[in-house]
């Protein structure tokens, strides 16, 4: 989970809104540490939200709002200010990142839907090498959870069974299950994440 603190917005007179701009833009591209606080102040608020409504998920709508920013800085040099507003590149920068989160949100689902499937050792040989690397990382990354959070996981990945019907079939509240989900899916794609970024997958 992040701990950087949750982003707010920093309101200026209209009049001084786009003099105001353009010069957290120069700033920025000036490696200006204030102004690119100023412009995390200014923006976060609004990236933040963007990425919660698109997601649905307090943990990835934060991952998103740091790499936003992380790849806002890291490519400042790239912005142009007659291409358009600092504030509308911000925002496209957020929609990429949205994208790759959803795009990656697909391949745990699709990983999770693989683990499900019961397989034949010999089906798993037959399999590419990334794939069969893959299902072990997840399986392994299930058994490391929490039992609560392993065992909603598991009704859901292996018994396709709904939020709803996992509180039925466990007496445990709504509530209690989503957050089990959430933290849960959370943990699955942090240990997945790691795999990729020590290079588990690729040599």
């Amino acid at each position: 989970m992040n701990t950087h603190p949750r982003p707010t917005t920093t309101l200026v007179p209209p009049l001084e809104e786009t003099r105001y701009e353009e010069e957290l833009a120069r700033g920025l591209v000036g490696a200006d540490a204030d102004a690119f606080a100023a412009i995390y102040r200014r923006w976060g608020s609004l990236v933040h939200t963007l990425a919660n409504r698109s997601l649905g998920d307090a943990y990835e709508a934060e991952d998103v709002t740091q790499q936003v920013f992380i790849g806002a800085w890291r490519g400042r040099h790239g912005f142009r200010p007659e291409r358009g507003a600092l504030g509308a590149w911000l925002v496209g920068i957020t929609r990429r990142k949205i994208v790759d989160a959803l795009a990656a949100r697909t391949r745990r689902l699709a990983l999770a839907e693989s683990a499900a499937q019961d397989t034949a050792p010999a089906g798993l040989v037959q399999q590419a090498p990334d794939e069969v690397l893959d299902r072990v990382l997840l399986v392994e990354a299930l058994s490391r959870l929490p039992h609560a959070q392993r065992e909603v996981l598991c009704m859901a990945f292996y018994e396709d069974l709904t939020q709803v019907q996992i509180s039925e079939r466990t007496g445990v509240p709504l509530g209690t299950v989503k957050s089990h989900t959430r933290r849960g899916l959370h943990r699955l794609r942090t240990a997945i994440d790691q795999g990729d970024a020590h290079g588990t997958r690729h040599p």
